[in-house]
């Protein structure tokens, strides 16, 4: 199916492998509408560096009363079981995640239908697909393309309806997932691209020769 027409998980988390991830933000996504979106802050469940608070602005103390991410797996375990998941440069992503749940339940491979596999990805990643799609692009950072594409109003818009008032800006889950999501929704808008199946997105999102060649031979079937 044209990879429109399917419901993406654009996630964020703000964190690292030493602190575990402090906060999270999931926007759903089909085609060029953002459907909903969710964010809350995680109980750190190791030491958090001064120079990471500087930058994200989660403190311990701030968040010592929050749940753990742990307990939100039938949220995130649900998600992977009705479409893929999707970041900008999704490495991150993918070994935090990990980090909590080594694997998902056994869902959907939605890079070839009928399949079924029981890991997070293959994930949708912009931070790959942008520099494929436009050449000469100067800079792949997140903000750097929204600025460059004309999608900062539109992301100030989206981050006043669903941000938290204090999470308004880069380096706050929601507000980057939202940014990475209006990305992916811009390229609907693209006829070339928005014609292309959820495989050759999957495909497009990898630079790793090996994963590549297996996603397009699962395009092949």
């Amino acid at each position: 199916m044209p990879w429109i027409d399917q419901p993406i998980y654009y996630l964020d988390f703000e964190g690292s492998q030493a602190s575990g991830i402090l906060e999270y933000g999931v926007v759903t996504l089909r085609g060029g509408d953002i459907l909903a979106a969710r964010t809350r802050p995680c109980r750190a469940t190791g030491p958090v560096r001064p120079e990471d608070v500087a930058v994200h602005g989660l403190g311990v103390d701030a968040l010592a009363g929050c749940a753990p991410l742990a307990d939100d797996w039938q949220f995130f375990a649900g998600l992977r079981e009705t479409g893929p998941l999707a970041a900008h440069f999704a490495g991150v992503e993918n070994a935090l995640l990990k980090s909590v749940w080594p694997y998902p339940r056994e869902s959907p491979d939605f890079a070839r239908p009928g399949g079924r596999m029981a890991d997070w990805g293959p994930w949708i990643d912009t931070g790959r697909l942008y520099p494929q799609l436009y050449a000469g692009l100067p800079s792949a950072k997140l903000e750097d393309l929204v600025a460059a594409f004309g999608l900062q109003t539109s992301l100030e818009a989206s981050a006043a309806r669903h941000c938290p008032p204090d999470r308004r800006h880069y380096h706050a889950a929601l507000f980057d997932a939202l940014a990475g999501a209006l990305l992916l929704a811009r390229l609907a808008a693209e006829p070339e691209v928005a014609a292309r199946s959820l495989g050759w997105l999957l495909t497009q999102s990898t630079l790793d020769p090996a994963k590549r060649a297996a996603l397009n031979q699962g395009e092949l079937f």
